[in-house]
């Protein structure tokens, strides 16, 4: 059995056609079916059955298929830790990122890293707090930030970067715009505006409000940063977001207040698979998040 042979299957099976797939792969029709017969072979099974032009899996070939797409991504991986080991600075990282870090964290860090290590490529990806997790688990990525950390976790490796508090964002209008502190059960009357429900920011405060009597009203909803702070200087309410989220500016006709009383903090880390060793290109660029940060909090 034959990596090629293993390639040309996933692309037909893939395809259900051999002649796209043979397009696609940049190679003669016949060629494709030869090797798609050969496997069969020397499997003894059938693989495909022919429907017309087009061709479909038996249920053998389902459980073959997932299989080879394995075995696939174990040996190309295995290849690109080989190439990194020669050379470190040539490899691609597969990161993911929450929304809620998007604006300033990622691409701070980033530009700093690319100063350092020009040929480093990356495959950024935004997601969900859930799917992040479930996305380094399933090495579909992997690395990704995350705030706050999950919980331990046998099939993660946790890193903590930095801890922060959240504020108050309201219009500067707003009769609480003038305070210096702001504790939470103040804000028990309030329109709030936060993200949908299954977001990890707004379990965060509905949490926290819960924690000191209860329930925000949530009027609206907003499922980007950019959105919730411009619902906020328009007047529909007001939010809790975390520090990171302001280092860029405070947006116009609005109000950042610190919030008292309890304080509501979160960890902002990195998150990486436990299942397995980082590659050489990933170990540089963690290192270098954590350094990154380190020398931050010595300046804070």
């Amino acid at each position: 059995m034959e990596l090629r042979q293993l390639r040309y299957f996933i692309e037909v099976a893939e395809r259900e056609h051999i002649s796209e797939a043979a397009v696609h792969l940049h190679v003669a029709q016949s060629a494709v079916s030869r090797q798609i017969a050969n496997l069969e072979d020397e499997l003894g099974v059938q693989l495909f059955e022919r429907i017309g032009r087009n061709v479909k899996l038996t249920p053998i070939g389902k459980i073959f298929l997932d299989h080879s797409v394995s075995a696939i991504k174990a040996i190309d991986f295995a290849k690109k830790q080989i190439d990194e080991y020669l050379n470190p600075e040539i490899g691609t990282i597969k990161i993911g990122f929450p929304t809620s870090l998007a604006g300033h964290l990622l691409p701070t860090v980033i530009s700093a890293f690319k100063k350092e290590h020009p040929n480093v490529a990356f495959h950024l990806r935004q997601g969900s707090y859930n799917y992040l997790i479930e996305a380094v688990k399933q090495r579909e990525l992997n690395l990704a930030f995350l705030g706050p950390l999950p919980p331990k976790d046998s099939n993660l490796n946790n890193t903590i970067l930095f801890t922060e508090n959240f504020s108050v964002l309201l219009n500067a209008n707003h009769p609480f715009a003038k305070r210096s502190k702001i504790p939470l059960i103040d804000l028990r009357n309030e329109d709030f505006v936060l993200f949908p429900e299954g977001y990890i920011m707004q379990k965060l405060v509905v949490e926290a409000c819960n924690s000191v009597g209860f329930t925000p009203k949530i009027t609206s909803e907003g499922e980007d940063m950019d959105a919730i702070k411009g619902l906020v200087a328009a007047g529909i309410g007001l939010t809790l977001l975390p520090e990171s989220t302001f280092y860029d500016s405070t947006p116009r006709f609005t109000k950042k207040i610190p919030l008292d009383l309890p304080n509501i903090r979160r960890t902002v880390g990195i998150i990486s698979p436990a299942s397995r060793n980082l590659s050489p290109s990933e170990k540089v660029f963690h290192d270098f998040v954590v350094q990154f940060f380190s020398l931050l909090g010595q300046y804070q």
